[in-house]
């Protein structure tokens, strides 16, 4: 079955009184497996843990995971400024010359600034077992997104193979038609000419015509790749940039298809054929 590449998953879990961790996982389309993460400073040694985790459940897509630890701030001891730190910035931007224009500095910047705000310390091994438990849910909240996503794009594709099968069908109905039409055609030129041809010579020029003209190989090639497309959706994992190696083949045949068009219905066919695929290829970007 078919999963897309775009999701999206929130799980929180209170860990205390007034503390919550929260996971986000935002998942889009990318030719290979980029994942970033956002970890709170106490997190970052666990990394390579959640990499192993989302590794065996994710298998391509940009990937975006951000974790947040908040919890109630005690005025007294969770925030405190440092305060030698503050007056070493303003003792510097006094240092600026005069002819320098500074607008008045606000004091919120200046706790921007990095290391002025100083917040309390923490253990954060009781919560790494909770953290993976929780990141784990996330995956599966996100993983059951890309799934019912997939199944949409493979109802999408299912219909568009249909279509491309109905073109096919319709244009092998028509071809013994458009080649005795092609050859009446010629048959006609030689007669407003008023040449006399050799019926050997004549023959083979109109066989090499019927050859040049014949269309059923491609036909039978998108039928063939139209059957691969039905099987890779159904029973293939990861199946991504297979679809879109198929997809370039349709679109070879269909763009031989016509430029042996011996007549505009043909012609049209063709063009049907190129619009379709295109159409099966914007979805097919989104496959994992």
């Amino acid at each position: 079955m078919l999963h897309s590449m775009t999701g999206f998953a929130h799980e929180s879990l209170k860990v205390g009184i007034g503390a919550t961790l929260t996971w986000e996982i935002r998942t889009l389309n990318h030719r290979y497996l980029d994942v970033q993460f956002k970890l709170p400073n106490a997190f970052s040694s666990k990394e390579p843990d959640f990499r192993k985790q989302l590794a065996k459940k994710i298998k391509r897509g940009k990937v975006e995971c951000s974790l947040h630890y908040q919890k109630t701030v005690d005025k007294k001891t969770d925030i405190q400024i440092d305060n030698d730190l503050v007056k070493i910035l303003n003792a510097r931007i006094a240092e600026f010359p005069k002819k320098v224009s500074l607008a008045p500095i606000n004091p919120i910047e200046l706790l921007k600034w990095p290391g002025v705000i100083k917040q309390s310390e923490f253990d954060a091994e009781p919560l790494y077992k909770k953290a993976d438990s929780l990141f784990s849910n996330a995956l599966d909240s996100v993983t059951k997104m890309r799934l019912n996503e997939g199944m949409r794009i493979t109802e999408i594709l299912c219909t568009k193979c249909d279509e491309i099968e109905q073109v096919i069908n319709m244009v092998r109905k028509r071809m013994p038609k458009v080649l005795r039409m092609s050859l009446e055609k010629q048959k006609n030129r030689l007669k407003k000419l008023n040449i006399e041809a050799d019926p050997l010579r004549l023959e083979m020029e109109l066989a090499l015509i019927s050859q040049k003209i014949d269309i059923d190989e491609e036909i039978d090639r998108i039928k063939s790749h139209v059957v691969e497309i039905q099987d890779t959706i159904q029973n293939k994992s990861n199946t991504g940039r297979r679809l879109d190696f198929l997809m370039q083949e349709l679109n070879r045949e269909a763009n031989t298809l016509g430029s042996k068009s011996a007549d505009m219905k043909t012609t049209q066919a063709s063009i049907n054929l190129k619009v379709i695929i295109e159409k099966m290829r914007e979805q097919i970007q989104n496959v994992e």
